[in-house]
């Protein structure tokens, strides 16, 4: 299968592209940008070698959907999805803050809670809990990139104002939407069978300083995901929880001695590894979209990318 590794595509009135671990953007006459999912797997930071089939064009449907559903009480970037790997979006200044919010004690938040830290960015986590606990209430982590770029950070709420990475004004908008967005996001999932367990959300500003969500949203990438069925005698019986999400990924990786950490290599990936993990993708998208996926015609993937956008530019 044809896999999308990375793009070099120059569009009609494009001024700059953007690499980033899984997605090029393009910025098209600083108005519209341009963003492309390739089917480039990260974790722990870290670009791994193989591509997984059909993960671009899942992430950026889900996300699709995920706008679409929540732009009611969120305003956001979309604009238009004219490939299955593409959505065009309105030129924003993005804030360099990635909202944060858990709704149980997971992933990050479980490894900080087992090496003995009970205030995680700020927050302080209550004594007695064991991994994937539901907290009393959503909280909300945020992240900062290292100075290199390499690496999320965490940091604190104070920090953020006191650094002035975010204005105050703009900060409080921002936890604003953040939990209105978990909060939907939450009622999609358990309509389907699903619990959202933590994702991050990031915004920018438009030209005219209006505060949109942009990126991804509610994808396997950026969100956990438990199913809701036997949520509850799993905990009761210390057994870790069935889900969906990157997660499964990552211990993959752990259990073959790699977290990103210097001097370790990165683990071969066989071709059953690389389509177990995609057919994990798919099962997430209908699981939590409760449609059908269809994949898309990947021949000629590159020529079709470029054929659907530059016809969407010029139209």
């Amino acid at each position: 299968m044809n896999t999308i590794n990375e793009t070099n595509f120059q569009f009609p009135k494009q001024k700059s592209v953007y690499k980033g671990k899984v997605r090029e953007v393009y910025n098209i006459n600083d108005e519209l940008l341009v963003m492309i999912a390739s089917d480039r797997l990260s974790a722990f930071d870290v670009v791994l070698p193989r591509q997984i089939p059909f993960k671009g064009q899942i992430l950026n449907q889900i996300a699709t959907k995920m706008m679409n559903d929540t732009a009611d009480i969120v305003p956001n970037w979309l604009h238009a999805n004219p490939d299955e790997n593409v959505a065009i979006g309105h030129l924003c200044e993005p804030f360099k803050v990635e909202m944060v919010i858990r709704g149980y004690m997971s992933g990050h938040a479980a490894r900080e809670y087992k090496a003995g830290k009970r205030v995680l960015c700020g927050v302080t986590m209550a004594e007695g809990m064991q991994e994937n606990d539901k907290f009393p209430i959503p909280i909300i982590t945020p992240s900062t990139k290292a100075d290199n770029g390499d690496h999320d950070e965490d940091i604190t709420r104070e920090e953020i104002l006191s650094k002035g990475v975010v204005s105050e004004e703009d900060y409080i908008v921002l936890e604003k939407y953040t939990r209105a967005l978990f909060q939907r996001g939450t009622e999609i999932a358990a309509s389907r069978g699903l619990i959202l367990v933590d994702t991050k959300y990031e915004f920018g500003k438009t030209k005219d300083g209006k505060i949109v969500l942009i990126d991804e949203i509610h994808t396997p990438d950026s969100s956990r995901y438990f199913y809701a069925d036997g949520y509850q005698d799993r905990q009761d019986r210390g057994e870790a929880q069935k889900q969906l999400s990157k997660e499964f990924v990552r211990q993959w990786l752990i259990e073959n001695n790699f977290q990103g950490k210097d001097g370790q290599q990165i683990p071969e990936m066989s071709d059953e590894k690389v389509i177990e993990i995609s057919n994990r993708y798919i099962e997430l998208y209908e699981q939590i979209t409760g449609e059908k996926f269809v994949k898309a015609n990947t021949a000629n993937v590159l020529d079709r990318i470029e054929k659907n956008v530059v016809n969407f530019l010029n139209g």
